[in-house]
């Protein structure tokens, strides 16, 4: 049984095909059809909904916008889950609503309910956020008519720091309600919900056809996209072994079911080179629902998180029940789609070795939009220099140039030992690097482009690492 509020009212769910994504729920079971179908791959926000649960002391609330169209049943397990038709206090608008209205936010009407909850979500913030922080909490939604300054300036206008509304005021009834709700037997049939590593190494093994998942932000694209059934799933996001972060003495551990903006503090804490990454990893409401380990399991050579994993030397620790090993990220990836994960087991979290103090860390992604984009190339340079500016060591990683995402090993062999400063540094550099991939044509570039890329990334690279890098930038050959 799956057990929610939905708005104020307990809801337990026993009976519903696995792959029966969070909008066809609402729109088809609850007939709550505010909630919009625009892309159904988590794209276009017209779908956004809003989940609150309680914080680790249990003493508040947090909220956090979604994408419906790509989430599976299990995401609302014991959680409060909001419709923008639960918003309004009676006849009285809540205040989100009523900035788009002062501020002639909406014309059509169909992306309005997705930019009103994820400005719902920001709302709820103890803090007045500024421009910045309401584009980023707004750059998963889209909007065809009205154009963005009215509705950025709605957000400006309603989200003003602390929140007073019915929601606030009903919080610790809230609370309450959740806290009896009965999760003892979270899940259903179809859709198996383990709590600790024994139930999910038993769900697997009864269940070897099953389809593990967390964020579900991939996996439901087979649904939507592709109109494949999935008989039978198996959801990660309960078990307790998956959702720690930890910072140990000489590195991070991330959780392989922590969505990204959980751990985006910590990360960044100690990586802060990734803030560009990060904030450009899809979207607010995909990065609360994916993780970094599905990012790494689904292998996909075109994932934003890999090449900075390989470039940092990460380790993936992967269990089965009953036998726990580490693998080395620069080993995980055997082919297209493919990894070292054998049958029956699963990540349980990432290790990343902090840097040391003379690492110089530079993280590229290039993709048609700026925002919520699947990356055409993506470059991590990992650099160590003496006091000489000798390179010591070079460690990158590639996506969107290969079949998996990749290191290129040769460019750093024939970089060790050489001055970073000189020109024709780079020139060795870029020459091995202009020939150790072949990437394909497809939708997002080309294969030249993409070839091209490579180089101008590593110029740039190059220049924004290097002491002397205005002195010298014009005595290397610029290329178009």
């Amino acid at each position: 049984m799956i057990s929610f509020l939905l708005n104020d009212k307990a809801v337990h769910i026993d009976a519903s095909q696995a792959d029966t994504t969070l909008l066809n729920y609402l729109r088809e079971e609850r007939k709550l059809s505010g909630t919009k179908e625009g892309c159904a791959s988590g794209d276009c926000g017209a779908c956004t909904v809003v989940v609150a649960h309680p914080n680790k002391q249990g003493s508040a609330l947090e909220y956090r916008a979604l994408n419906s169209c790509v989430t599976f049943l299990s995401a609302i397990q014991g959680k409060q889950l909001l419709t923008v038709e639960h918003l309004a206090d009676g006849e009285t608008l809540h205040p989100v609503q009523a900035a788009m209205v002062d501020a002639h936010g909406s014309q059509c009407g169909f992306c309005t309910p997705g930019f009103v909850m994820s400005m719902f979500a920001l709302y709820q913030k103890d803090s007045a956020p500024n421009r910045e922080q309401v584009n980023v909490a707004l750059g998963g939604n889209l909007c065809r008519c009205t154009g963005y300054r009215p509705i950025i300036d709605a957000a400006l206008n309603a989200c003003t720091g602390t929140p007073s509304d019915k929601f606030s005021s009903k919080q610790n009834i809230t609370l309450k309600q959740l806290a009896e709700l009965n999760d003892s037997d979270s899940g259903l049939p179809s859709l198996l919900m383990p709590k600790n590593r024994r139930e999910l190494s038993q769900a697997i093994k009864e269940n070897p056809e099953a389809r593990l998942f967390a964020g579900s932000t991939d996996l439901a694209l087979e649904v939507t996209q592709q109109l494949k059934n999935l008989p039978k799933l198996i959801s990660l996001t309960e078990v307790d072994e998956l959702q720690h972060i930890e910072e140990t003495d000489d590195g991070l551990k991330i959780g392989a079911a922590v969505p990204f903006s959980k751990m985006e503090t910590a990360l960044l804490k100690h990586f802060p080179a990734l803030h560009e990454l990060i904030e450009r990893f899809a979207s607010t409401p995909i990065r609360n629902q994916a993780t970094l380990g599905g990012n790494v399991a689904n292998a996909s050579p075109i994932g934003d998180m890999p090449p900075a994993l390989l470039a940092l030397n990460a380790v993936i620790h992967v269990d089965n029940g009953s036998t726990k090993r580490e693998i080395s990220i620069s080993e995980f990836f055997t082919g297209y789609r493919q990894t070292l994960l054998q049958q029956g087991e699963w990540i349980t979290d990432i290790y990343i070795p902090f840097l040391s103090e003379a690492a110089q860390v530079r993280a590229y992604k290039v993709s048609k939009r700026q925002e919520d984009d699947i990356s055409a190339v993506c470059a991590v340079f990992n650099l160590i220099l003496d006091d000489n500016n000798i390179v010591q060591r070079l460690d990158t990683g590639f996506g969107g140039v290969a079949a998996t995402p990749a290191s290129d090993d040769a460019l750093s062999t024939i970089l060790i030992g050489k001055d970073w400063t000189r020109a024709d540094t780079f020139e060795a550099g870029k020459n091995v690097l202009s020939q150790t991939f072949s990437p394909i044509d497809d939708v997002r570039a080309s294969a030249e482009y993409r070839q091209t890329l490579l180089v101008n990334l590593f110029k740039r690279f190059w220049l924004q690492t290097n002491q002397h890098s205005q002195q010298i930038e014009t005595r290397v050959h610029t290329y178009a």
